[in-house]
């Protein structure tokens, strides 16, 4: 269903673009596609929520959310110092879709390090990191506007994909 209004507006954006109109009428239609868009965006963002929450029951898992939609969980609490930007975190990983298929782990391409607060990482495991300490072990959930967008990773990671990262965060260092 979602995938017919989609594409239903992409045929009215393509329609609108190709006739010629008075630049008032212009203007009117160019609210109208972004009114629509936005609430195509919407509709995607929902129907993911959706599938992360029904994940989350399938799993029995107790995660708590933050405001950008990051899911999380620390299943074991380790005694280091407190992630913090600015510093370098030093993590063992795994990454998987929501469908279970595992795509990268330190297993197979190494320990994975990265300044806290410099990007250059998916924005949700940066999120996810700043709670943590070095020694705790933790789950997140990434929904697709924290993890690869619309885009995916162009190797492993499929376009709008949820990703999962099982994490170990083994050291926190100063830069």
């Amino acid at each position: 269903m979602m995938k017919i209004k989609l594409l239903f507006i992409i045929s009215a954006l393509f329609i609108l673009a190709c006739s010629s109109q008075s630049e008032e009428n212009r203007l009117s239609d160019r609210t109208e596609i972004r009114e629509n868009l936005l609430e195509a965006n919407a509709l995607l963002i929902d129907a993911e929520d959706q599938e992360i929450r029904d994940f989350i029951d399938r799993y029995g898992w107790e995660m708590k959310a933050t405001g950008s939609g990051l899911r999380y969980m620390i299943y074991h609490e380790g005694s280091g110092p407190k992630a913090e930007k600015d510093h370098i975190a030093h993590l063992n990983y795994t990454i998987s879709l929501i469908t279970g298929d595992q795509i990268y782990s330190s297993e197979n391409d190494g320990l994975r390090q990265f300044q806290i607060g410099r990007g250059g990482v998916e924005s949700g495991l940066e999120e996810g990191i700043l709670l943590l300490s070095a020694g705790d072990k933790a789950r997140f959930i990434l929904p697709s506007h924290l993890a690869h967008g619309l885009p995916g990773d162009g190797v492993k990671i499929p376009k709008r994909a949820t990703i999962i990262y099982d994490i170990e965060l083994v050291d926190i260092t100063s830069k």
